[in-house]
């Protein structure tokens, strides 16, 4: 089976939401590296129940009316990449966690950088809120949407970190 996309506007940009088996599988940016997700063939839709749901829960959380999502995911990476992910879904709205806490709280204290590398292949942008973990001096460090998307994001949820210069 294919997977399906729509495209969505964004206050972050453009972003091209897909599913596949009756579950989200990717956002993607407008600015998307190439092979940063890989995934399979990808047909346009309009009517994916899955992908209707995803916009209508992005469009509460930009508006400030959700801080949680409610969808089932399908994250395709691996082992590892997957616990990182999980791991992401823990940090609550309006916190942020550093990389080598995602690497404590995954159980692998010394792959801080693995859990860098991870976070930079998420494939569930905003749902699994990679943008909620920043570097050790509290810094904003790479996003795959940009640093104005992250920044963007952050301050919609009220975090601290918004404001610091990067």
């Amino acid at each position: 089976m294919a997977y399906e996309y729509t495209l969505m506007p964004s206050p972050v940009g453009e972003l091209t939401l897909v599913s596949r088996h009756g579950k989200l599988s990717a956002i993607l940016w407008e600015t998307e590296r190439a092979n940063r997700v890989r995934l399979g063939e990808l047909r346009e839709v309009k009517d994916n129940p899955v992908l209707l749901e995803t916009e209508r829960q992005l469009q509460e959380y930009f508006a400030g009316a959700r801080h949680r999502f409610e969808l089932e995911l399908d994250f395709t990476g691996t082992d590892f990449q997957k616990q990182v992910w999980q791991a992401l879904l823990t940090i609550p709205f309006g916190e942020t966690r550093s990389y080598s806490q995602i690497a404590q709280q995954i159980g692998n204290p010394k792959a801080v950088r693995a859990v860098g590398a991870a976070n930079g292949r998420n494939p569930i942008s905003i749902i699994a809120p990679c943008h909620r973990v920043i570097g050790a001096s509290g810094g904003l460090t790479g996003f795959a949407g940009g640093l104005a998307a992250k920044q963007y994001l952050l301050a919609l949820e009220g975090t601290a970190q918004a404001e610091l210069r990067f």
